[in-house]
C-alpha cells in the first residue's frame, strides 16, 4: 500500500521502520561526524505547528525559507503534524534520525520546488532515494511512476529523474542541516549551500501545463527556476 500511496502515511512511516535498518545507522554517522548535524543529533529538535511561530514565518521576505516553507504548507494544504512518531525502531538515536528525516521530507519539497501531486512526490522520492538509502524512499522511487500518465511518465524519465539523481549524488546530507535556524536564508542560497542543481528548464505544450499557464504569466516565472518545476508538475495525470 505505501509503494503506491505516498499519502498513507501510516503505511509509509511503517514501511521505513521496518526496511531501514541498515540506512539509519549510516544517516546517524553522518549526522555524528558534522558539527550542525551533531547539534541536530544532541538538541533533538522538532519540526511541528507547536514549535514553529507561523505568523513569523509568514512575515519573512518572499524567497526565505521559512516564507517559502509556509507557502508550500498553505498551497498543498499539508501539515507538519502529520508525520507520525517512530513505532518500531527501538534505539532512541535512530528513532530520532527517522523522525527528522520525516519531518524535513516538506522541507525537501520547498527546496526542490515540488508540489505533493504524484509526480512531485515521485521526484523527491528519488532526490531522498539517493540521499538516505533508506529502501522506502528507493521503492517509492521504482513503484510511484506506475499511476502516472505517459506525458508524465517521459518528463520524469528525461529531464525531472536525471536531475533528482544529479542533485542527490552531488548534495550534503540533508540531515546536516539545522533547518530552523535557517529560516531567513533565501532558498536559493541554501540550495547552493548544501549542492542541489537548479532544476531543468521544461518544454512541454500547453495542455499538460493546463491552468498553470496564467500563473506563470502572471507571475512571470523563470522556465529554469523552482518555481517552473513545480508549475511543471502540478498539472493533473
Amino acid at each position: 500500500m505505501a509503494l503506491y500511496d505516498p499519502y498513507r502515511h501510516d503505511m509509509v512511516a511503517v514501511l521505513g521502520e521496518t526496511t531501514g535498518c541498515l540506512a539509519l545507522p549510516s544517516l546517524r554517522d553522518k549526522m555524528k561526524h558534522h558539527p550542525e548535524g551533531y547539534r541536530i543529533l544532541q538538541e533533538r529538535p522538532r519540526i511541528r505547528l507547536s514549535t514553529l511561530d507561523m505568523t513569523r514565518l509568514r512575515g519573512l521576505p518572499d524567497g526565505t525559507l521559512g516564507r517559502e516553507y509556509v507557502r508550500f504548507l498553505e498551497d498543498n494544504k499539508v501539515s507538519p503534524d502529520t508525520r507520525m512518531p517512530p513505532k518500531f525502531v527501538d534505539d532512541e538515536e535512530l528513532a530520532y534520525v527517522i523522525q527528522r528525516y520525516r519531518e524535513v521530507h516538506d522541507m525537501m519539497h520547498t527546496l526542490l520546488g515540488m508540489p505533493t501531486n504524484m509526480l512531485g512526490e515521485v521526484v523527491v522520492k528519488w532526490f531522498e532515494a539517493v540521499q538516505t538509502g533508506l529502501p522506502m524512499c528507493v521503492l517509492g522511487a521504482a513503484f510511484g511512476p506506475i499511476r502516472l500518465s505517459a506525458r508524465k511518465l517521459q518528463v520524469l524519465a528525461t529531464e525531472l529523474i536525471p536531475w533528482a539523481i544529479r542533485s542527490g549524488l552531488n548534495a550534503s546530507c540533508i540531515l546536516n542541516v539545522y533547518y530552523e535556524q535557517r529560516w531567513e536564508q533565501s532558498v536559493e542560497s541554501l540550495q547552493e549551500e548544501i549542492g542541489i542543481f537548479p532544476p531543468p528548464a521544461i518544454r512541454v505544450n500547453p495542455p499538460l501545463l493546463g491552468r498553470q499557464n496564467d500563473t506563470i504569466r502572471n507571475k512571470g516565472l523563470n522556465p529554469g527556476s523552482t518555481e517552473m518545476a513545480a508549475a511543471c508538475a502540478v498539472s493533473g495525470s
